[in-house]
């Protein structure tokens, strides 16, 4: 037996000249199986095959006993190779999951790598959040069909909350006979086999790797959970390379973003232009489903919605379109007290506020996201103005802290363009007041003077008139009517001097705040031309009464859900427009105060109507001619 060995060896190693190409181990595998084939054969009595062949002197015995060593050695360095193979493929992977900085995409890849390495038919990936319950599910070799089939993805208990709770590596040969198997929905592939590893990120448990179903085997072995394992461990550190270049690209947006909005507050600037583009801006970055800006009014604990920036559908942004109509979902203008909300913790401690559910957060007029919001202060030094509103979409999971700085720069960003604003309107109407002060000092100090002068110089010249008594009469007709300009100067003088009263769009603007209340929103303005100057004295007050009128009989006949004010000056004319999208009425029976509104017009040589607005309500038109 000692003589055969060495021949056999010969038989199965390579024997050509050094530096010569060396076969694959394939091929080795080959010949040695051939060579063990023809060892088994020689010296068998009666083979024909053997007639030419030399014997080795071997028994039947030591032919078995080396048939098994060959065995034996071949399938060693069958396993050898397939090692190396499967090793070649876990670095494949890892290069492969390593190479994508995009978080989503990067799972995916984990999860594809580690069914292939395994043999799995099935594989997921479950991301625990921090009240240890499986936030995401990341699956592969599951049909989007059959997704819709099974329902609700897991939460992470029964078997898959093993990990969970204790998080290392759990193989079993059926998960159906586990004590802690929940069993499967309906709908859902019949598994048996499993395989589960963590996915840690330092010392942090990321989620877990999640494999059933081993293909052409009963259940996983020793080398698939060894080999699953270290992919896992590749796995955390593709993941945080992901999550930091995902953290990396937000902070440069949101900086992006806040520069842009920068430029924009150096400008000449309108307080709603300026939230409208922080909300967008927000919204952008954040991913969010909708953002809202709410301004708070502390004499009366009151939200009301300024601003709403939509992914879904862009006419619910606020602002007026082409045709002068006001564009918003019902939602811009609604009035919300704070006592009815549960983010007013955002305004009274000034700290971020993160609900699970925006729709279940305050009583919305209409549907808005139910998904979960962070709510940040609008507060600039010690003004706090109300709050942003970032929503997410459903299912979407949101830690208060994610973007926390950032947002909170960004809320600043907001109350400073409202500041802003403020500050502009009080520099214009200081402008105004310097420019009265001057014009009333140059009134008194250089026209009334000069017009005195010439009153006492007329009045010096009536004795040269002698005795003609129609020059007389007219130096006299002169002086008086100085003494009449001067008088009327000095009234001017003191009228400019005294503070002004309330500007007529300030008028307008309050009378349709202080019907918020009864509709429960406040309904929409516009306000176009030069209001304040154009429109008369004598016209202000019916404007305001037919404007406060229109209002109430919105409110007590229209049970409308949106009601839009437009006030236009243009074309030496003066429009009031009341549109509501409520029940309607009947022209023909309106009486009362709808019918002073009609003699409100024609007193100034005007015109009113009502009618019906599309697709339905009420449409009301009130509009006087100008002086020019």
């Amino acid at each position: 037996m000692a003589g055969g060995l060495p021949a056999t060896r010969a038989a199965g190693t390579w024997a050509g000249p050094v530096g010569a190409h060396r076969p694959a181990r394939p091929t080795l595998v080959v010949v040695g199986r051939a060579a063990v084939d023809r060892i088994g054969r020689m010296g068998a009595p009666g083979d024909p095959a053997n007639r030419d062949t030399p014997s080795l002197g071997l028994t039947p015995l030591s032919r078995v006993r080396l048939d098994e060593l060959l065995r034996e050695m071949l399938d060693r360095v069958g396993e050898v190779v397939a090692s190396r193979e499967r090793l070649r493929a876990l670095l494949d992977a890892v290069v492969g999951i390593g190479t994508d900085l995009d978080l989503r995409s990067t799972l995916s890849r984990i999860v594809a790598a580690a069914c292939e390495l395994a043999g799995a038919r099935y594989g997921a990936l479950g991301v625990v959040g921090p009240d240890r319950q499986l936030t995401e599910f990341i699956t592969h070799g599951i049909s989007p069909e059959a997704h819709a089939a099974i329902g609700d993805l897991p939460h992470g208990r029964g078997v898959l909350g093993l990990l969970i709770e204790d998080p290392r590596p759990v193989r079993m040969p059926d998960i159906t006979r586990h004590p802690k198997s929940y069993g499967f929905p309906a709908n859902h592939p019949p598994m048996h086999s499993f395989l589960g590893a963590p996915i840690r990120i330092r010392d942090t448990v990321f989620g877990n790797l999640y494999l059933a179903e081993k293909q052409g085997s009963a259940e996983f072995t020793d080398d698939d959970e060894e080999i699953v394992t270290a992919l896992a461990a590749a796995a955390g550190v593709a993941i945080e390379n992901a999550r930091l270049y995902a953290v990396a690209s937000r902070r440069e947006r949101w900086l992006a973003a806040a520069a842009e909005i920068t430029s924009v507050l150096l400008g000449e600037v309108r307080r709603t232009d300026a939230l409208a583009l922080v909300a967008r801006r927000a919204r952008e970055v954040a991913e969010a489903e909708m953002v809202l800006v709410l301004l708070y009014d502390d004499e009366t604990e009151r939200f009301t919605v300024e601003v709403l920036d939509a992914e879904s559908t862009p006419g619910d942004r606020s602002g007026p379109a082409d045709d002068g109509t006001r564009r918003e979902n019902g939602l811009v203008g609604t009035v919300l007290p704070a006592a009815d909300t549960t983010f007013s913790a955002s305004v009274t401690r000034r700290e971020q506020v993160l609900v699970d559910s925006l729709a279940a957060a305050a009583p919305w007029p209409t549907a808005v996201s139910a998904g979960p919001a962070v709510i940040a202060p609008l507060a600039a030094g010690e003004t706090l103005h109300g709050v942003l509103v970032v929503a997410h979409r459903a299912g979407r999971q949101v830690r208060a802290d994610d973007d926390a700085p950032l947002l909170a720069s960004f809320a600043g960003q907001a109350a400073l363009a409202m500041e802003r604003a403020r500050a502009q309107e009080e520099r214009e109407m200081l402008v105004v007041l310097e420019d009265r002060e001057r014009i009333a000092r140059d009134l008194h100090d250089v026209v009334i003077q000069r017009l005195f002068a010439t009153g006492l110089h007329l009045q010096s010249t009536m004795p040269l008139a002698g005795s003609r008594p129609e020059l007389t009469g007219r130096l006299n007709a002169a002086v008086d009517d100085l003494d009449s300009t001067i008088r009327d100067i000095r009234r001017a003088i003191f009228e400019l001097r005294t503070p002004a009263t309330a500007e007529l769009r300030t008028e307008i603007t309050e009378v349709v705040r202080g019907s918020a209340g009864s509709f429960g929103f406040r309904p929409a303005l516009e306000m176009t031309g030069p209001i304040d100057s154009a429109v008369p004295e004598a016209v202000r007050p019916d404007l305001l009464a037919v404007l406060g009128e229109a209002l109430s009989n919105a409110v007590r006949h229209a049970r409308a859900g949106r009601v839009a004010v437009a006030v236009r000056v243009a074309g030496g004319r003066l429009t009031v427009e009341v549109v509501d999208d409520g029940v309607g009425c009947d022209p023909a029976k309106a009486r009362g105060g709808l019918v002073n509104l009609g003699e409100r017009a024609r007193r100034h040589g005007g015109e009113f109507e009502i009618g019906a607005a599309e697709p339905h309500g009420t449409r009301l038109h009130w509009t006087v001619p100008l002086p020019t």
